[in-house]
């Protein structure tokens, strides 16, 4: 593989590649590589890849019926307009 040393990299670009690469484990070379990948447009960012942070598709039909119910009594005071607070 061809290596490429970059230099003048800012605070906030270094302060993200080293919280990608903590996040997944990896080395800082393997997550700026990652960020060039994403920035060239030859990868989807992870989050896309996973549905994890763009949709919330994963969860639907994940809840039992009594979950839901649950969930429903719990937030059914919400669903109350205090006319008071309107005046």
């Amino acid at each position: 593989m061809t290596q490429i040393t970059i230099h003048g990299l800012d605070v906030e670009l270094e302060e993200v590649i080293r919280k990608l690469a903590e996040r997944d484990g990896t080395s800082l070379n393997h997550a700026a590589c990652e960020l060039l990948r994403i920035g060239a447009g030859l990868i989807k960012p992870t989050w896309e890849r996973t549905n994890v942070g763009s949709s919330l598709d994963q969860y639907i039909g994940s809840w039992t019926s009594a979950e839901a119910d649950e969930f429903d009594a719990a937030v059914q005071e919400f669903e109350t307009v205090d006319e008071t607070s309107w005046q």
